[in-house]
């Protein structure tokens, strides 16, 4: 006889179950998110305790009444093709992420340079300085003067696509191609969001942590899909936060910060006269100040799926490839959609 007393009973030991599975899979993330924290080594300010793929060297540059120290990687292929590219890194990485792009180049002949811009990876942390896309631009230059390169196919991701633009429009005619993979930038941040001081985004920078870089990661780049290959660059910049020079690194950080709100490079695609390839990921939502924006503004920023195409438009004889549900680190999510999209515009 059908009893809906034993129906309650069953129901309510089924509810009681799954709030003990619920509970028990919390606990178990938890243990594994803090055992994945404590790997994570302290990390002093010019990554002197961490390797690179690819032997480093550095330039010495007297800047802004600093003497600093430029890291790059310059890889050679055994069979040159006669042919250069610089891969210029994003706000939140450094030359290292670009390991497989680089050894994939390198296999098909071409010689790649990767420079740590000056407050970033391995290279100076200076605390006196006006950090500009021009400045960037001008470093990078005198690196490849350095070793005599007077052409090369430039690719900048993130922040780096905004310091490949500002150099492709300071030295043309040493762009032979550019390549933009989701730079930021594509809008000018200040006609959303509200101005921060430096020593108020200083402050922000102090207090991130491992968790909130990953969370930040998650949401912007990976769609909440973690994967083991991600830790690497989630490792280099959370390790940061865990040693005593952090604040050097912060407060560069909160400069360059400054640096993309205030030097929008959006107005001057159109000035842009080399061959130009844009790789988007359209899931992509990467907004400087999107929360202080207003509420009714932040959904309309870092919409890459329309920036993408107004950019093409822009851009004179540009190409455009499409990544889609890719965010904003297509050569790591996806990284062979990402590579046959490069190697075809460039081989």
């Amino acid at each position: 006889m059908f009893s809906f007393k034993a129906v309650f009973k069953w129901n309510n030991k089924y509810t009681v179950m799954q709030h003990l599975k619920n509970i028990l899979a919390i606990i178990i993330l938890v243990f594994f998110s803090g055992t994945l924290f404590s790997q994570i080594k302290p990390l002093d300010a010019e990554l002197t305790n961490y390797e690179y793929p690819f032997q480093v060297n550095f330039l010495d540059i007297e800047s802004q009444n600093n003497d600093l120290k430029m890291a790059y990687m310059d890889l050679q292929p055994k069979k040159s093709n006669g042919k250069t590219i610089l891969l210029l890194h994003g706000k939140n990485f450094n030359g290292a992420y670009w390991e497989k792009t680089a050894k994939d180049l390198s296999d098909k002949g071409f010689r790649v340079i990767i420079p740590d811009q000056i407050g970033f990876g391995k290279s100076s942390k200076p605390q006196h300085y006006q950090f500009s896309f021009s400045q960037l631009a001008d470093n990078t230059k005198a690196i490849l003067d350095q070793l005599n390169i007077d052409k090369t196919i430039v690719l900048g991701h993130s922040m780096g696509g905004m310091v490949a633009t500002r150099f492709t429009l300071l030295y043309p005619d040493i762009v032979e191609k550019l390549i933009l993979e989701n730079p930021i930038g594509l809008e000018d941040y200040k006609t959303f969001a509200s101005y921060q001081t430096v020593d108020q985004a200083y402050q922000s920078e102090l207090k991130n942590t491992a968790e909130s870089y990953k969370n930040y990661q998650m949401k912007f780049y990976y769609d909440n899909k973690w994967k083991p290959e991600y830790q690497p660059w989630l490792d280099l910049i959370a390790g940061w936060t865990l040693h005593p020079d952090y604040p050097k690194v912060a407060w560069d950080a909160a400069l360059t910060s400054d640096m993309i709100y205030n030097q929008p490079v959006c107005y001057e695609f159109k000035n842009i006269n080399v061959p130009t390839l844009l790789i988007i990921g359209t899931r992509d939502r990467t907004a400087i100040g999107k929360d202080r924006a207003p509420k009714e503004l932040q959904a309309k920023m870092g919409q890459y799926q329309l920036l993408e195409k107004k950019t093409q438009q822009e851009i004179k004889g540009s190409k455009l490839v499409e990544l889609e549900n890719v965010g904003h680190l297509p050569h790591i999510e996806v990284y062979d959609q990402f590579w046959n999209a490069l190697y075809d515009f460039i081989r």
